[in-house]
């Protein structure tokens, strides 16, 4: 019986934690922007470059 009250008082402190980090992220405008994600695939980016006749290397695959 003392496990069950162990285990209901860490998961209500996790559940806390889990608050506070939304709360959080709330102020830090985390969600402010809700409109430009979601539209942001429909562009193309303006500085990729295609190569059409060049082997690319393995850096130009990871995007560094």
């Amino acid at each position: 019986m003392n496990m069950i009250y162990m285990l209901i008082g860490f998961s209500i402190l996790l559940a806390l934690l889990f608050l506070l980090a939304f709360f959080w992220a709330s102020k830090s405008g985390q969600h402010d922007d809700l409109f430009t994600p979601g539209i942001r695939i429909l562009f193309e980016e303006e500085d990729h470059q295609e190569t059409s006749n060049e082997e690319k290397s393995d850096e130009d695959h990871l995007g560094r």
